[in-house]
């Protein structure tokens, strides 16, 4: 199982699953729709578990139903049994719960007979790394059986019983390409070009990593590292940190569709050992290629179509500032709130205050920096990880989403970032400008 975010995770089972039906559509269902959020390219589903509600992350890499964060959920679980799981350094090992015969449902797409995988280290949190509560992570058992549309748009999710009326409308519009099942996973042939030189890859399509492409650069593979590249953070997983570097590559090509200079991630060579599970595997495609398209995912026929959509021609961006930033827990902040907004305001005199105005307590979301990137403008300006932002260009910094302070770190080149931050019980104001390095 894995996520990947600006944030990847890794992890393998100790134990093999056992076969599970799958979810099924509501009788005389024509079909279903299901929104949800779109997040830093990554697409989070509401699914009831169990009773309660709960917030998942769609992943297409994933081959089972994990949960995790539920500190704060009251959730029943049948036959439990401990297990333990393993990184991608084999010598670290966690404990897990594994429990069957739950009850999965959204939307009147339900399964009554499913397994799930709790990691029990409360220490891995992805709500904090895109600003929304999440749960979980489900995968496959989503995607067996029917044929489900993914609208990045609309941020809907349209699932259909296999008819072949619907088949005809698809192919009159998408471009279909066979996809190979491994694992539980899709994998599609690609080429990429570096420095000159094409090559084609197999790759992992991946919806829950939000890059546009990862690479794989070992002695098993022809795929070498762009001379112009930088360091980079790429994540946390469930055994540390995750470096690697990132580079712009001449092309992605998938016959119909090729891009030019996408940006690729490309880990350190320790986190390979899932990987060369799958045979000839060379890397995945993402949330920030898939995002492009309206995607039609057909497991059952191992094809998956595509139509290009108004995102098709967004520019590849990257974090141009240096800093990751996440939420880091609640805090009460004091407002001022205007009482009556359409009434004059006076002055009183002896109170020497605004009569019509009155405070007001709310918690609000702490941002602190988490990691500082080596020979940015943030690290050349001073700025440290465990920084706490309080303002950003001078705005509270909790009037932002993390959604738009990603945007915001990824805006053009030149443009100026002041950061009001605490740092040991001081306030110290630092500004940078944003500086393209790819």
């Amino acid at each position: 199982m894995k996520i990947k975010f600006s944030i990847v995770f890794f992890f393998i089972f100790s134990l093999v699953s056992q076969a599970q039906e799958g979810f099924e559509m509501q009788a005389n269902k024509k079909r279903i729709v299901i929104p949800f959020k779109l997040i830093n390219n990554l697409i989070f589903i509401p699914l009831t578990v169990n009773g309660e509600n709960l917030t998942f992350l769609l992943d297409t890499g994933a081959e089972e139903t994990v949960l995790f964060s539920l500190e704060d959920q009251q959730l029943s679980l049948a036959n439990v049994e401990k297990i333990r799981i393993k990184g991608y350094d084999s010598s670290v090992y966690l404990e897990a719960l594994k429990s069957t015969n739950n009850i999965l449902s959204t939307g009147g797409y339900s399964d009554g007979n499913h397994n799930l995988y709790v990691i029990l280290d409360q220490s891995f949190n992805l709500s904090s790394q895109v600003g929304i509560p999440v749960n979980g992570i489900i995968g496959y058992p989503f995607f067996k059986k029917y044929l489900i549309e993914i609208n990045y748009e609309k941020e809907k999710i349209y699932i259909y019983p296999n008819q072949s009326k619907i088949y005809k409308k698809i192919n009159k519009k998408y471009s279909s390409y066979t996809i190979v099942l491994e694992r539980n996973k899709s994998f599609l042939s690609a080429k990429i070009g570096i420095e000159g030189k094409e090559t084609k890859a197999k790759l992992l399509l991946d919806s829950g990593n939000s890059n546009a492409i990862w690479l794989y650069n070992t002695l098993s593979n022809p795929i070498t590292i762009p001379t112009n590249n930088l360091d980079d953070y790429l994540g946390l997983g469930f055994s540390g940190e995750i470096y690697g570097k990132r580079a712009r590559i001449d092309f992605l090509d998938l016959n119909e569709f090729k891009f030019l200079q996408p940006i690729a991630a490309f880990p350190d060579s320790q986190i390979t050992q899932e990987e060369q599970e799958v045979q000839e595997r060379e890397g995945t495609l993402g949330g920030e290629i898939l995002k492009r398209f309206s995607v039609f995912w057909d497991y059952p026929n191992s094809k998956i179509y595509l139509k290009r959509n108004g995102n098709y021609n967004s520019p590849f961006n990257y974090n141009k500032s240096g800093i990751e930033i996440q939420h880091d827990g609640l805090e009460w902040v004091k407002e001022e709130e205007l009482i009556n907004k359409y009434a004059s305001i006076t002055l009183d005199v002896a109170q020497d205050k605004l009569v019509n105005f009155k405070y007001k307590f709310s918690l609000k979301p702490v941002f602190k920096i988490t990691s500082v990137r080596k020979n940015s403008p943030a690290a050349a300006c001073g700025l440290l990880k465990d920084d706490v932002i309080h303002t950003i260009n001078k705005e509270k910094v909790y009037r932002y989403s993390l959604q738009e302070l990603s945007e915001l770190l990824k805006s053009e080149e030149g443009k100026w970032i002041t950061l009001e931050i605490e740092r040991n019980n001081k306030t110290i104001v630092f500004k940078f400008q944003l500086q393209t390095m790819l």
